[in-house]
């Protein structure tokens, strides 16, 4: 077998010409989704009120896609030096440090010019070198009051796009557990083991492998876990000029080459695609609430109609005195409330769309639909012996008349009630039934619905249409 032919000393970088190029194709749709979702939502100024806050998220996750910023996250217990850390990162005391517990009691961040890295070391990253870098420091894990803070870990935790958990030794069992959730999110991390300046080097190797084959096995990779000195400390013996000699402790040069290189790594390797998915999973989640809230916008509005639909059949019912127009008419409006509903829902039906779906509805129905029929049979008759009657009676037969037309006109209108649920359910489903049989969809609705509330409603509300004088 003839040896394989050797590839091209650029091929690498053709490769990784071809990566920067999806990676930029991520980027650019995701922009365009984020820009079409704002500008075509179809929102209504309530709508737009109540989803302020997720589109100013929204807002917010396009204004980073343009600027190309990607954000990193520091997490960890209180006195884990992550304030320290990030310091040495910008080459910079941007976030406060201190020996008082609990320094970082908000979420501060500073930004940062990738190219700024890329320029100290030489280093040749096209596909990062115009992004800019988020840093975020927050409060400690730990916290007394650490549900506020937690809450803020959280939540910036959901923005970030690189997260890394700052420990100073072996880890705790709160650590890793916070470590855990973190890995929920489904973000990148790093675990940075700080302050080995405090360890010998025996003491910080046997804590590294603790850390890796034992804390965080399951959780993060040995090349997820990285070693640093964000502000060691280094004690200096000083003659006097009295000629005593006296140790002082200063800081020393951070040692933090190895996270630089880490960090630069990923946004090398997934910068611009990361950005771009979490935007998405931001965007999927806050289009859900959008959607849920236009849904409860049309649920609002389609109930309202389905109610002037039951009062108008009840009203209808009860004026009319002929049977068959009894029937007639009630069908018409239930036809029409149809027609309505599935404007509401974007799901325009024709006349005979709508009745072909009213027809499907009865079937499933069953006994409410037959007994609105035969009570509308047999009512209509005595109503019109009643209404006939009147004149002979001296209005006598009105009383018994009012009752026989109301007990009608409720029961036609639980009917267009039911009808217009089973309908509004169909409609907000995108005009299917789901994964079952229409009968089973209309049993399941007719189970939820209090006919009694329903009835006691259609009576109080068409007494008083029919008392009103006219």
């Amino acid at each position: 077998m003839s040896p394989a032919p050797e590839l091209p000393d650029d091929f690498d970088r053709t490769l990784e010409g071809f990566a920067g190029m999806q990676a930029q194709l991520n980027h650019d749709r995701a922009q365009q989704t984020l820009r079409l979702m704002l500008e075509r939502n179809d929102l209504s100024q309530r709508e737009r009120n109540k989803l302020a806050e997720e589109l100013e998220e929204l807002e917010t996750w396009l204004g980073r896609l343009d600027r190309d910023a990607i954000q990193i996250a520091a997490f960890g217990m209180v006195g884990r030096g992550k304030s320290s850390m990030l310091n040495a990162l910008l080459g910079q005391d941007a976030f406060v440090t201190g020996a008082i517990h609990g320094v970082t009691t908000k979420a501060d961040w500073v930004t940062w010019q990738v190219a700024e890295w890329q320029d100290e070391w030489g280093l040749d990253l096209p596909t990062v070198v115009n992004e800019q870098v988020e840093f975020f420091d927050t409060p400690g894990i730990d916290e007394v009051s650490g549900t506020q803070h937690a809450n803020i870990a959280w939540e910036i935790a959901q923005q970030a796009d690189l997260i890394l958990f700052v420990v100073s030794g072996d880890v705790t069992e709160i650590e890793r557990s916070a470590v855990q959730q973190l890995r929920e999110v489904g973000k990148p991390m790093l675990l940075v083991f700080n302050k080995i300046d405090q360890y010998s080097e025996i003491d910080r190797q046997a804590i590294y492998q603790k850390i890796c084959n034992e804390r965080v096995r399951e959780l993060l990779s040995a090349e997820e876990v990285v070693m640093v000195a964000a502000a060691p400390l280094i004690d200096k013996l000083i003659t006097q000029p009295d000629g005593q000699q006296q140790v002082v402790t200063e800081r020393g040069q951070p040692q933090i080459a190895e996270l630089k290189s880490k960090i630069l790594q990923v946004l090398y390797q997934e910068g611009k695609s990361l950005v771009a998915l979490n935007s998405m999973i931001s965007a999927n989640r806050l289009q859900e609430k959008v959607i849920n809230c236009k849904m409860a916008g049309r649920d609002r509005i389609a109930n309202d109609r389905i109610w002037q639909a039951v009062m108008a059949k009840s009203v209808a019912v009860a004026l009319n005195p002929v049977t068959a127009l009894d029937l007639l008419a009630g069908a018409a409006i239930d036809i029409a409330m149809i027609v309505n509903l599935s404007k509401i829902y974007d799901l325009p039906l024709t006349k005979q769309g709508a009745t072909k779906l009213f027809q499907t509805i009865l079937l499933g129905m069953g006994g409410i639909a037959t007994g609105e029929v035969l009570v509308t049979l047999g009512l209509s008759g005595l109503k019109g012996l009643l209404g006939i009657a009147a004149p002979v009676t001296g209005g006598l037969s009105i009383a018994p008349y009012t009752a026989v037309a109301v007990a009608q006109a409720t029961m036609a209108g639980v009917a267009t009630y039911s009808i217009g649920q089973i309908a509004k359910t169909y409609l907000a489903n995108g005009a299917s039934w789901s994964d079952q049989s229409p009968k089973t969809v209309v049993k399941e609705i007719l189970a939820t619905i209090d006919e009694e509330s329903i009835m006691n409603r259609i009576k109080r509300e068409l007494t008083h249409q029919l008392e009103r004088p006219g």
